[in-house]
């Protein structure tokens, strides 16, 4: 169990490192516009999004390149990858080299996010599954809270160029731990490895696995696995609606995180230092979240498996995503009119701390839901809903300067949050009245 925990921690520290990168500059963005000239507020937010751009395409030749040659290889190749193009960011002479290097970097980052929830897959029973994803799912959202207080000083007190440098430095420390603590869970390159090493020992080539296949090449691979996750969003009404729920949520955070610093030093004339401050809030939304959210989720998946003869079913994770889908429009009113009233600075960080406790709440329950409904697709699904969350992540921040100009934040985020209430309030009731039956038709789904 040590060991499942230490891969759980790696993994995590691996999907922390390129979230913090993504939103680090949020702050610095009017230096960086500055620096080279950037007089369009669009460019300036492209400049931030442009990384999650890369979540996108990622996963989809990430995943199944894990698939061939294992989860840890891929793993530390792309963040060397990542740490190399972060690095280089650092030094960008232009707009054009900044915004291509953050999009390479968002390539080699986004590995964590196709192959982590294929570890905890390979590495946890269902009933344990819960804690575990809730720990990885926290590094992607609370990095975001992370960065730009980090970023906001660096801004104010010396070049942005630090957002990058201090972020490859973190890179390279948790690269080493990795290469000595992160061991392999895929049971296919597992028994691949035995294989290879009972043939050298008795000389008999004629030993295999249950997983040999000799049509499984990289090329095969990567075409199905390139192909699986669009015939999931296409075919599976589950993922279709949770996939669109999540990249909504996604693209919400982004939204709110390339807003805020503007709200603090626009609106409450606060320097970027403490303006960047307020990004605590965030960061302790999501951390409640989690905290309150990974032991109900397995406690009551425990609860209702053992009334059900001791049968579990992937519907038991549903019971607390219906909090989590009201604490998100809750929390976009509350911020939204106290910010548009200018009340004090307390008031729209406690409506930004519920959005992001139930934004964390509905992530967890729903990337548990789909690891087990697709326990042998996991990874599939779980990029089929990266790659709508990382293009809603990357559009979101585009728009919302000009959202936030016509209507403010009252009504600006009341227009969010009522999407939310339609979107999110009815998705728990409809998974547990028609899950199993979805399901039970479909060749990909657990049980189907």
């Amino acid at each position: 169990m040590r060991r499942k925990w230490a891969a759980t921690l790696i993994v995590s520290c691996f999907t922390l490192v390129s979230p913090v990168s993504s939103s680090m500059i949020a702050p610095a963005l009017e230096s960086i516009s500055a620096d080279f000239r950037i007089t369009k507020t669009v460019e300036a937010q492209l400049t931030l999004s442009i990384f999650v751009l890369a979540y996108a395409i990622g996963p989809l030749f990430l995943g199944p390149l894990s698939e061939i040659y294992g989860r840890v290889i891929v793993l530390q190749l792309a963040n060397a990858f990542y740490f190399a193009w972060n690095l280089g960011c650092g030094f960008a002479q232009n707009k054009g080299q900044l915004m291509a290097f953050r999009f390479l970097s968002g390539l080699g980052g986004s590995a964590p996010l196709a192959i982590g929830g294929g570890v905890l897959s390979d590495t946890f029973f269902p009933e344990q599954r819960g804690k575990a994803i809730s720990i990885y799912s926290l590094a992607p959202l609370l990095g975001p809270a992370i960065g730009p207080i980090a970023g906001g000083f660096i801004a104010e007190n010396t070049t942005w160029r630090w957002c990058f440098w201090s972020t490859s430095i973190f890179t390279a420390m948790v690269q080493a731990f990795g290469i000595f603590f992160l061991q392999e869970t895929y049971a296919p390159k597992l028994l691949a490895w035995k294989r290879d090493k009972l043939r050298k020992e008795t000389g008999n080539m004629e030993l295999h696995t249950e997983y040999d296949d000799l049509n499984k090449t990289l090329l095969n691979t990567l075409k199905i696995a390139m192909q699986r996750p669009f015939r999931l969003l296409g075919t599976q009404p589950i993922v279709i609606v949770l996939a669109c729920y999540m990249a909504y949520l996604y693209g919400l955070m982004y939204l709110m995180l390339s807003t805020f610093p503007g709200l603090w030093s626009g609106r409450y004339g606060e320097s970027t230092g403490i303006g960047s401050l307020n990004f605590i809030s965030m960061g302790l939304g999501f951390f409640l979240g989690t905290q309150i959210c990974a032991p109900l989720n397995d406690a009551i998946y425990r609860r209702l498996k053992k009334m059900n003869n001791g049968v579990g079913k992937p519907e038991f994770r549903v019971p607390i995503m219906v909090p989590g889908s009201i604490l998100v429009p809750v929390g976009l009113f509350w911020y939204g009119w106290s910010a548009q009233a200018k009340v004090h600075w307390i008031v729209p960080n406690i409506g930004a701390a519920i959005f992001c406790a139930g934004t964390i709440i509905s992530f967890q329950c729903i990337q548990t839901y789909l690891v087990d409904s697709y326990t042998r697709y996991a990874a599939s699904a779980i990029a089929a809903a990266t790659v709508l969350r990382s293009l809603a992540g990357f559009g979101f921040p585009l728009f919302a300067p000009a959202m936030f100009a016509d209507f403010d934040y009252g009504w600006g985020n009341s227009v969010l949050g009522f999407i939310a209430i339609a979107m999110g309030v009815p998705a728990p009731f409809l998974l547990w009245k028609y899950g199993e039956t979805l399901r039970s038709k479909s060749k990909f789904a657990a049980g189907g």
